[in-house]
């Protein structure tokens, strides 16, 4: 099952390090990994997604509460959250392709940021399916490139990953 997990973290070199370490110690993929600082510029929030039955992920919380540099771990996917993307994506756009893309973006909600006489650069923010279904809606002769961002979670109501 797939888990989106966030911790408060020391704002520190070395803390993200620890973390991705202890995944790899235990042979524990990460799918996706953001990292920024908070409000509080002596704290980071990272927001990793893993995969896993609910033992390996109370077995990696476990863990991750015993690193020095982490504060506060919660795992979003236990109650309502709010999960975003980015994704830019840069296509090609000449001729009858140019109409289509913006037509595309349109329908998904999303932004053209960038033209060129030959390409667009498109972003878009959605959860993982909002994105996986643009990429699979474009042509993929027109795909030049594609970067995510990887998932950011919030949880929903009065539920907040804070000291």
């Amino acid at each position: 099952m797939r888990h989106v997990i966030s911790l408060l973290i020391e704002n520190e070199s070395g803390a993200l390090s620890r973390v991705s370490g202890l995944f790899s110690a235990r042979g524990y993929n990460i799918e996706s990994l953001t990292v920024a600082p908070t409000e509080d510029e002596s704290m980071s929030r990272m927001t990793l997604v893993t995969a896993g039955s609910d033992e390996i992920i109370e077995q990696i919380t476990k863990q991750l509460n015993k690193l020095i540099d982490v504060i506060k771990v919660t795992d979003l996917s236990e109650a309502a959250h709010i999960e975003r993307e980015l994704l830019l994506v840069k296509v090609r756009a000449t001729g009858a392709a140019r109409e289509e893309m913006k037509r595309i973006a349109d329908i998904f909600r999303a932004r053209i940021i960038d033209v060129t006489d030959a390409s667009y650069v498109i972003e878009l923010t959605g959860n993982q399916a909002k994105l996986n279904a643009f990429i699979a809606a474009v042509d993929p002769a027109l795909l030049i490139e594609t970067v995510r961002s990887g998932a950011c979670g919030i949880a929903r109501g009065e539920r907040a990953l804070k000291l």
